[in-house]
C-alpha cells in the first residue's frame, strides 16, 4: 500500500532524512519508533507533501506521490492525524466532523453511513455533537481528530503521537480502535509511537529510527527489550 524507497528530505537547510526504505503492505498496522528528534514526523510530513522530498520516491497503491499537493494527497487515499491533533477548537464536534466529509461528496446517504461509522467506533462524540472541540478532553481530542480523518474515507491512515498526553483509558479504546480498523476494513496504519507496549499490542511491523534513518525493523515480535534498549530508550 505504501512503499518510501531512499527518501531524504531537508528542513532549514539541515538533512533530516537520510535515506531509507519502507514498506507497509494493506491491512497492516506499522510503527514508525524512534527518540525525540530522529525525523519520524518529518517523515509523515514528507509523505503527506507538507515537506519537499529532496531525493526518493513515495508511492501508494502503486501510484507515485511526486509532484502532487497535499489536498491531492488526500483525495488519493492519505488521511492524516498530526501530533497535537489540529482540530477546530472553535468549531463543534459536529462542524469538526462535516470538514471531513468535504474531501469526497458522496452524497447525503454516504455521508451519513459515514458517520454512524464513526459514531460507532467512537460513541462519545455523538453525544457531544453540539459541544466545541476546545472544551473537549485531550482524549477526546484525539478520538475526533482520528474520526475526522476516517472520514475522508482513507487507504493509509497516518497517526502521529496518538497516546500522547492521553489517560490510560482512551488509549485502550484508540487501540482496540485501531485494531478493529485493520480486521475490519483492512485499512493500512502508519503509527509514530514511543510507547512500546502500545507498539506490541496493535503493531505487525516496526522500523526504529536514528538520525534520519532507518537503524532496525522487521516483525512486532522482533521487538525485543534489547532492540528497545539500543535503539529506543533515552
Amino acid at each position: 500500500m505504501l512503499s518510501l524507497t531512499g527518501i531524504q528530505a531537508d528542513i532549514g537547510g539541515s538533512r533530516i532524512l537520510r535515506g531509507f526504505d519502507l514498506e507497509a503492505a494493506g491491512g497492516q498496522v506499522v510503527c514508525l519508533m524512534g527518540r525525540n528528534g530522529v525525523g519520524k514526523t518529518t517523515t509523515l510530513r514528507t509523505i503527506m507533501g507538507l515537506l519537499p522530498l529532496r531525493d526518493g520516491t513515495i508511492t501508494l497503491a502503486g501510484e507515485p506521490l511526486d509532484g502532487l499537493r497535499t489536498d491531492q494527497r488526500a483525495l488519493r487515499g492519505i488521511g492524516y492525524v498530526p501530533q497535537g491533533r489540529d482540530i477546530f477548537p472553535h468549531l463543534t464536534v459536529e462542524e469538526n466532523l462535516q470538514i471531513g466529509l468535504v474531501v469526497h461528496r458522496r452524497g447525503r446517504a454516504s455521508d451519513a453511513a459515514s458517520l454512524e461509522r464513526v459514531y460507532t467506533l467512537f460513541p462519545v462524540l455523538k453525544s457531544m455533537l453540539a459541544r466545541k472541540g476546545g472544551v473537549l478532553s485531550g482524549g477526546q481530542q484525539q478520538q475526533l481528530a482520528i474520526a475526522r480523518a476516517l472520514l475522508t474515507q482513507p487507504k493509509l491512515l497516518m497517526l502521529d503521537e496518538p497516546t500522547e498526553g492521553i489517560q490510560p483509558s482512551i488509549i485502550d479504546e484508540i487501540g482496540d480502535t485501531i485494531k478493529r480498523l485493520k480486521s475490519d476494513s483492512g485499512l493500512t496504519i502508519l503509527l509514530v509511537e514511543q510507547y512500546v507496549d502500545f507498539c506490541r499490542e496493535v503493531g505487525d511491523q516496526f522500523y526504529a529510527m536514528d538520525r534520519g534513518t532507518v537503524v532496525a525493523s522487521g516483525p512486532i515480535s522482533d521487538l525485543t527489550d534489547d532492540v528497545v534498549k539500543r535503539h529506543l530508550q533515552v
